[in-house]
């Protein structure tokens, strides 16, 4: 029995060795490790044997078992190996292909103007305000000092919903609403955002357009500090050798008022001026509305058109391209130096 046991394991490990596949693999080891197969038959000639025969025998028979599994264990890992490397070499990447194109976007050259003064104003300590586009006709007019029956209101053809209710005309209850909710302490802030006007649209007028207004409150402001906010601007927007004039003006919310012109180099080399924005102290009315004592507080507030400084800027000729998202004129401002 000896020699048909060690008969046995030669012929089991030669057919491990010429298994091709795992099917074939798993064939063997059902032939001669399952309940029925060839080794637990020789378990069973145990009985056919002497006492003194047995011991020796099933341990025979035992190391026949683990030589075999053994083969078995190590028959499949080679063969997984192989069937991996197979797969490998099917799926790979060929790096030599061109990649996907990904197009990445730019930043609208208005949203890159409202940047650009906000990393100014904020670096100065003012905080950026806003607030709701639709807006109650107490915060866009009366707390402006433009009552119900002022004739300044003419200035601000406006979109209405009802009677007290409007698209604001521009970003100034923003700062209404942010006096109100400082309680007569002190504020610097700047107020980006959309506003709406009746207005003819043509290539320098839009029914709707982005402003950017400014408002100091502190105790001791003079004109003087208004006018270094406005030079500040004006020299990091369009460069450091432009200067700035002020011409008097009227709004109802300051007083006294101006209009920015700021300076240009004409074809001819002299020096011309072109309007910008509109400034001024704040009203003492507005002040009062807003919560605060003229007599202790003082303050300037400004208003520019983001559409027109980007016109400027960039050399723009109609505003509205800036509107109708045509990407022939938008890929022009990718990656430009604010």
């Amino acid at each position: 029995m000896i020699e048909h046991l060690k008969k046995l394991n030669e012929d089991a490990l030669n057919r491990i060795k010429d298994a091709l596949d795992l099917p074939s693999l798993d064939t063997i080891r059902v032939f001669y490790l399952s309940k029925k197969g060839e080794v637990s038959l020789m378990m069973g000639k145990l009985r056919e044997l002497s006492q003194e025969e047995r011991p020796a025998f099933g341990q025979k028979v035992n190391e026949v078992k683990e030589q075999i599994e053994l083969a078995i264990y190590e028959k499949k890992q080679a063969i997984e190996n192989v069937e991996l490397l197979k797969t490998l070499e099917a799926e790979q990447i060929d790096v030599t292909l061109p990649g996907y194109q990904f197009y990445q976007g730019g930043v609208h050259p208005l949203n890159q103007v409202i940047e650009d003064l906000e990393d100014l104003f904020v670096g100065l300590g003012y905080e950026v305000a806003e607030g709701p586009e639709l807006e109650n006709d107490h915060y866009n007019f009366e707390m402006m000092n433009l009552a119900k029956d002022h004739p300044a209101r003419a200035m601000q053809d406006s979109f209405y919903t009802d009677e007290n209710m409007l698209l604001r005309t521009h970003t100034s209850p923003v700062q209404a609403r942010t006096m109100l909710a400082k309680k007569g302490e002190p504020l610097r802030i700047i107020c980006p955002g959309k506003v709406y006007r009746r207005d003819s649209d043509d290539p320098t007028h839009s029914h709707q357009f982005i402003q950017t207004e400014g408002l100091v409150i502190e105790k001791g402001l003079s004109f003087a500090n208004l006018k270094d906010a406005l030079l500040k601007m004006v020299r990091h927007l369009f460069g450091p050798e432009r200067v700035i004039r002020l011409r008097p003006s009227y709004f109802p919310f300051t007083e006294p008022s101006v209009e920015v012109d700021v300076s240009y180099i004409k074809k001819d080399g002299t020096i011309g001026y072109i309007e910008i924005l509109g400034a001024g102290q704040v009203h003492p009315d507005v002040l009062r509305m807003g919560g605060y004592d003229p007599e202790v507080y003082q303050g300037f507030a400004f208003g520019v058109g983001v559409e027109r400084i980007a016109i400027l800027k960039y050399n723009i000729d109609d505003i509205r391209h800036f509107y109708t998202n045509d990407l022939r004129f938008l890929s022009q401002f990718k990656g430009i130096n604010r």
